[in-house]
């Protein structure tokens, strides 16, 4: 109905637009005509001025008869009227039919509009064409008389859209109350299928009707009941069904799985009434048999408990990695769901975190729990011995598996090992036991005893599979606490050894140092202080990407590594060039030994070498933080040095820069692990970090302190290496230099005026020693160096002499032959100073000597100058 209405409005919508398309157009051929035909049109079109008589009659015409234009064209089809001025002068388009003579309508398209028009020629007394008129109804307007009855054709189709429907409706439902919408075969069909799915149903189906006599009953139902062949009508009081079925069924009220008794069987029972749902009064009873689903189902929950039971225990029991707490958590699990008292001995060797021992006789109680206070059992710390063959734990470790004591009061075995204690036990009530050895990998851990008491039924050998099955879990989490534990150990060690032990001593830093290891383990994060000559010192800190062992092992490598360079007393940014190498050779050489090595590219590291003679501090970092920079009032700067690229990254630069440290300024160096964090941003821990460095009077050892309280929670995420250093600077009246003019004839007075400065230093006892490594330096730079030369004396803790020169060829140091003329200045500088060496500077190098003042006393061995000297 809803189509043919539609398609009916679509077909009147069809023919009004086409009769208003038709009305359109003769309207306009009448106008057109008319004007054409009327007296004096003609005589105008042959006037001087056409336009000036038509356009005006043209108007009149145009607004009279209801057209939206009237337009006059002369024998050429050019405009000589328009209802648009504008357009009076150009030519009309597809207008050559009527200037042939031919008077016609037409749908038109075009410029100046769409228009439906008509065009009728304009003919003098000879028939001859001399205009044309066209009139015409633009197509936009066409359809304004089909839009004023759209609402009547829209409103009739709706109106009889709503009048079938309604008719259709009061049909349908009078056919459905009648036959349930089926025909006679649907009908038939469904009766049959009825049938078939009544009787053939594994629940007994029993209709009664509301006077209660029976209506139907299936084949299932006639079984489980027992019902007589002629049930059919009766009353269910006349059945014989049994008290329960029958209360039931008379009741009439609605019961869902209700257990009666009926003969020999447990029936559930379902009643629903029938009334709710359109039938006649009466009801539904279903019967289902439950004699042995009854037991199945108790059977089904005490095993649905049970893994319930172990799927918490699974969950609870080694939440940590602690040996402890793993066996605390097994007794937390088993009391009281499973026993009244539960106790753990473990081996000493597995709570040391060590491999089992084979001695499994004596055990250590870790842990106890009971449901009860004053109980009798050992207390946790005490040692059980296992030393009686006979005893039920004895033979649980013998046997490698559970042993179930159902009564203790006729276990004479288990009284045999302690009688007294046995006696206790039993008069305190405990009187079931099952005892369970700890097993991981073939290897006994310990032993667990699960115990019940006074108010609780004995154990079966039900329990014993579950005890089994717990402690089994427990067992492998403790295996896994011990051998985590003797991992850590062994990776924190391994750590602490490669980590400096002590700070070095050296006068021109006051340093505090820290170091956290992550909750997780180990990592790679390290710091170090590095005396350098010339009262020097290099500070470094470095992180290793990863946690455990490798990291640590990896720390190792590089603080080595950094140590060994520094000897060669490289530039920050030489050394972490020679680092960077040497991390990228690793990577390369591990790769193709072990495709599962983690690579060392990403390992960061900064390396800081300040001098207390002028203040600098030069610095270089490879992928690392900025330091952060506290000047003596206590002001907080992280300076903008140059970054390189991590270690091991290869094919860039690594640039220095430099910072001027006032005396008393703080330089303090930190891994990210310090202020970075899941729920805090680089930015906010720097921030953080300001705030707690920003006090003018603290001390490093202060610094550290408020840094780590302030910063870092009791077990950091990730660990962390701080390093804070204040700074102080070599006095003037330390430091002693002087230009030597490139001559050898300037030595001697450079040698007096050293002697002068270390005889104003109190220093005379080392005058000698001092003036003959001078001589053999200065003359050495001279003779094999270039200008210019400088000498520089630093009076410290110890006195070094430092001579430069302008060539980087570096000394050798050599055995001279005894006849050779040269070759034994620097063998006798080795000889009388403690250390010596050479260093690049920016131009030229550094040969240094540094001499002990804690034995002045002492003076050169005259015997070893005339060995030196071949005499």
């Amino acid at each position: 109905m809803l189509l043919l209405v539609a398609v009916g409005a679509a077909a009147l919508v069809v023919q009004g637009l086409y009769d208003a398309e038709r009305s359109a157009m003769e309207r306009s051929l009448a106008v057109a005509e008319a004007f054409a035909h009327a007296p004096g049109t003609a005589e105008a079109l042959r006037s001087p001025d056409p336009t000036a008589r038509l356009q005006p009659e043209a108007e009149q015409v145009r607004k009279g008869s209801g057209v939206d234009f009237v337009a006059v064209l002369d024998e050429h089809g050019v405009r000589l009227t328009d209802r648009d001025p504008a357009l009076i002068g150009t030519k009309a388009q597809g207008v050559g039919r009527a200037l042939l003579g031919e008077a016609f309508t037409e749908t038109f398209h075009g410029r100046p509009t769409d228009a439906v028009r008509a065009l009728v020629p304009v003919t003098d007394p000879s028939r001859r064409v001399v205009g044309v008129v066209t009139a015409g109804i633009e197509y936009a307007n066409v359809g304004d008389v089909l839009v004023r009855q759209l609402p009547v054709l829209l409103g009739t189709a709706a109106g009889a859209l709503v009048l079938a429907t309604g008719g259709a409706a009061l049909v349908s439902r009078r056919l459905l109350r009648q036959t349930h919408g089926l025909g006679p075969a649907e009908m038939t069909r469904m009766y049959e299928h009825h049938d078939a799915v009544l009787h053939a149903v594994r629940e007994g189906v029993l209709i009664l009707g509301g006077d209660g006599r029976v209506l139907l009953a299936n084949d299932e139902a006639r079984r489980l009941l027992d019902l007589p062949r002629d049930a059919d009508r009766r009353q269910v009081s006349e059945l014989g069904l049994g008290p329960g079925p029958t209360r039931l069924l008379e009741a009439g009220e609605a019961a869902s799985d209700e257990v009666v008794q009926s003969g020999d069987r447990l029936l559930a029972v379902n009643i629903r009434p029938t009334a709710p749902y359109g039938g006649a009064p009466g009801l539904v009873a279903t019967f289902r048999d439950t004699t042995e689903l009854l037991a199945l189902s108790g059977q089904a929950e005490l095993a649905r408990g049970r893994l319930s039971f172990l799927y918490e225990a699974g969950m609870r029991i080694g939440t940590t990695l602690d040996v402890r707490r793993t066996a605390e958590e097994l007794s937390e699990v088993a009391v009281p769901r499973m026993a009244d008292f539960v106790t753990v001995e473990l081996l000493d060797s597995v709570l040391r975190g060590e491999e089992p021992t084979s001695a499994v006789r004596e055990m250590r109680r870790t842990a106890l729990r009971t449901t009860h206070t004053g109980h009798p059992l050992q207390p946790v710390g005490e040692v059980i011995r296992f030393v009686m063959a006979d005893t039920p734990m004895a033979a649980a470790l013998r046997r490698g598996k559970a042993v179930l004591v159902r009564d203790l009061r006729t276990a004479r075995d288990w009284r045999a090992r302690d009688a007294g204690g046995a006696e206790r036990v039993l008069e305190y009530g405990i009187h079931s036991l099952i005892t369970v050895p700890l097993r991981a990998r073939g290897v006994v851990l310990g032993m667990a005893d699960f115990w019940r008491g006074a108010g609780s039924p004995r154990f079966e050998e039900e329990d014993v599979a579950v005890a089994e099955e717990l402690v089994a879990r427990a067992a492998v989490a403790i295996d896994n606490a011990r051998r985590y534990a003797r991992e850590h150990e062994m990776a924190v060690t391994l750590q602490r050894s490669l980590l400096p032990v002590g700070l070095p001593e050296q006068d021109v830093l006051e340093i505090a140092s820290r170091y956290l290891p992550a909750r997780a383990g180990v990592g790679g994060d390290w710091f170090d202080v590095i005396p350098l000559p010339g009262f020097r010192v290099a500070l470094v800190v470095g992180d290793i990407v990863g946690h455990g062992m490798q990291a640590a092992v990896t720390m190792g490598r590089l603080r080595t590594a950094v140590l060994n360079f520094s000897s060669l007393d490289l530039a920050p940014d030489e050394l972490l060039g020679h680092l960077d190498e040497m991390v990228t050779r690793l990577d390369s050489q591990t790769a193709t030994a072990d495709d599962d090595h983690v690579p060392l590219t990403g390992a960061t590291c900064l390396y800081a070498v300040y001098d207390p003679v002028c203040g600098r501090c030069a610095v270089a970092r490879a992928g690392h933080l900025a330091p952060a920079v506290v000047d003596p009032q206590g002001r907080v700067t992280f300076p903008d040095l140059p970054l390189s690229p991590p270690l091991g990254v290869g094919g860039h630069p690594f640039e220095t820069g430099e910072l001027e440290l006032p005396e008393g300024s703080r330089l303090v160096l930190f891994t990210d692990g310090l202020i970075e964090s899941r729920g805090r941003d680089v930015d906010e821990g720097l921030a953080l970090l300001s705030s707690a460095v920003a006090h003018a009077d603290r001390t490093p050892e202060e610094t550290c302190r408020a840094l780590v309280e302030r910063l870092l929670p009791e077990r950091p995420s990730d660990d962390v290496a701080l390093l804070v250093a204040r700074t102080r600077r070599l006095s003037p009246s330390c430091v002693a230099a002087w230009d030597v003019p490139f001559d050898v004839t300037a030595v001697p007075r450079v040698r007096g005026e050293v002697s002068r400065r270390l005889a104003d230093w109190g220093l005379q006892e080392t005058a000698f020693t001092t003036e003959l490594i001078l001589s053999e330096l200065l003359t050495n730079a001279i003779r094999y160096g270039a200008p210019p030369v400088r000498v520089r004396l630093l009076l410290g803790r110890t006195l070094v002499c430092e001579v430069s020169d302008g060539s980087n060829t570096s000394p050798r140091l050599r055995r001279a032959a005894s006849t050779d003329e040269g070759g034994r200045g620097l063998f006798l500088v080795s000889q009388f100073a403690d250390l010596w060496g050479t260093r690049y500077a920016a131009r030229g190098k550094v040969i240094w000597a540094e001499q002990a003042l804690d034995h002045r006393a002492a003076e050169p061995d005259p015997s070893l100058l005339f060995d030196v000297m071949g005499l």
